[in-house]
């Protein structure tokens, strides 16, 4: 018996296309963590304003609004070429940031002028991987996959993000990217090797269409007609405007006005978050196989509010990381089978348009980013924090009680096996 029929974790590595795809997702995601971190103490340090540190971490996701286009652009040309096009974009935009500090000539608005033209693209990115499994997969490995493949932005967030504190700390910005343009040239070399079309989908070998607009217009209506699809993506939306904010972007106002804590303290709180969800993601590939995707979302989202809550009281960093840990394994206990739940419910000729139109829910984290900021500064984190919790756990309910029969049922299409 082979090695990955032994261990149902490595199932997933048997099937070659993902032998590439999860090292290319690797390194990709190690240098967004390093940039996230290392331009967002550069702009809090440089402005001095939570304010400015909320509208630059909203410009990373510009993109999400035409994260759709993307997803038609994947079902047309291949979901690698794209990847492909993404990747060396990330590269090139790295490269002229390093070029900047090391010269001494990087400036706030000259990062932002970066920020905007990256958060143009990058949102697409989580939208080609998670397709590219879809498509490569068959549907027996698929949580397994999904789960091995969260790990590489668990794990990002862990190594990324200490990486980066430390390189930055030692070397300087300068320094520090030309770690960040490694990674992205290695995983664009290592996405030349994923499958261009699918096994189990059809990526090669694309249908004529009447035109993206027209592919766009099926994959709204098919959401709208689908109940399961449809309360999975508010329940999404809900999540990055309400919880996700508060543990991503914000986390640097925490550990420099509350905690009173370095760029290192801050690397320890961004992975404390990301350890526990890598803990999630590894249970996931362990189990996996055997959960109802939508039903575990839903209890492990009033979980991950609960947790959030309690965060927001702490004044302790101790403590902070402790809860921060719990907090990420519940968040990625309700993410990766949400994620699973939609691919399980999308037709595969629309999964491209359909996981495009899924990122735009995540447009929900740089609004509740942006509110934030402002509240912050009048009624300080707890308040904040808390009343974001409570206002999205009510809605969660809402959402579960609503289409308990799509999303609660053993029989329902979205908690298959």
């Amino acid at each position: 018996m082979s090695l990955t029929a032994r261990v149902p974790a490595l199932a997933p590595f048997g099937v070659r296309s993902f032998r590439f795809q999860w090292p290319a997702d690797l390194a990709t995601a190690w240098a967004f963590e390093m940039e996230t971190l290392i331009l967002g103490w550069y702009m809090l340090v440089e402005t001095g304003s939570v304010v400015m540190l909320a509208v630059f971490g909203s410009l990373q996701f510009l993109g999400i609004l035409v994260a759709p286009l993307f997803g038609v652009a994947g079902d047309r040309i291949g979901y690698r070429n794209l990847l492909c096009l993404m990747r060396a974009a990330y590269a090139v935009l790295a490269a002229v940031l390093m070029v900047l500090f090391f010269t001494g000539t990087a400036t706030p608005s000259a990062v932002f002028a970066v920020a905007l033209v990256a958060g143009t693209v990058r949102p697409s990115d989580l939208v080609m991987r998670n397709v590219l499994i879809g498509d490569t997969m068959p549907a027996r490995l698929l949580m397994q996959a999904m789960g091995v493949s969260r790990t590489t932005m668990d794990s990002a967030r862990v190594a990324g993000a200490l990486a980066g504190a430390g390189l930055v700390a030692t070397l300087g910005m300068g320094s520090a990217y030309i770690a960040v343009c490694g990674f992205y040239v290695l995983s664009f070399l290592l996405t030349l090797g994923v499958a261009g079309g699918g096994a189990y989908g059809t990526s090669g070998v694309v249908a004529a269409r009447t035109s993206p607009l027209h592919d766009l217009r099926a994959g709204l209506a098919y959401i709208w007609a689908t109940p399961p699809l449809r309360a999975t993506m508010y329940l999404a939306f809900l999540v990055n405007l309400t919880v996700f904010p508060l543990t991503g972007a914000l986390l640097a106002h925490v550990a420099k006005d509350i905690y009173h804590l370095d760029q290192r303290g801050l690397g320890w709180l961004v992975a404390s978050f990301a350890g526990g969800a890598l803990i999630g993601s590894i249970a996931l590939t362990l189990r996996g196989a055997a959960i109802r995707p939508a039903r575990i979302m839903l209890v492990f989202g009033v979980v991950w509010y609960a947790a959030t809550i309690a965060f927001a009281f702490v004044r302790e960093p101790v403590w902070g990381r402790i809860i921060l840990l719990f907090a990420g394994l519940v968040q990625s206990l309700c993410m990766v089978p949400m994620a699973v739940a939609l691919l399980r419910t999308v037709p595969a000729v629309l999964r491209g348009c359909i996981m495009g139109v899924r990122m735009l829910a995540v447009y929900g984290y740089p609004v509740g980013l942006l509110a934030a900021g402002p509240l912050i500064e009048r009624f300080g984190f707890t308040a904040t924090a808390s009343t974001y919790c409570v206002v999205g756990l009510v809605f969660l309910l809402v959402i579960a009680v609503r289409w308990r029969d799509h999303l609660w049922r053993t029989d329902a299409v979205a908690n298959t096996v």
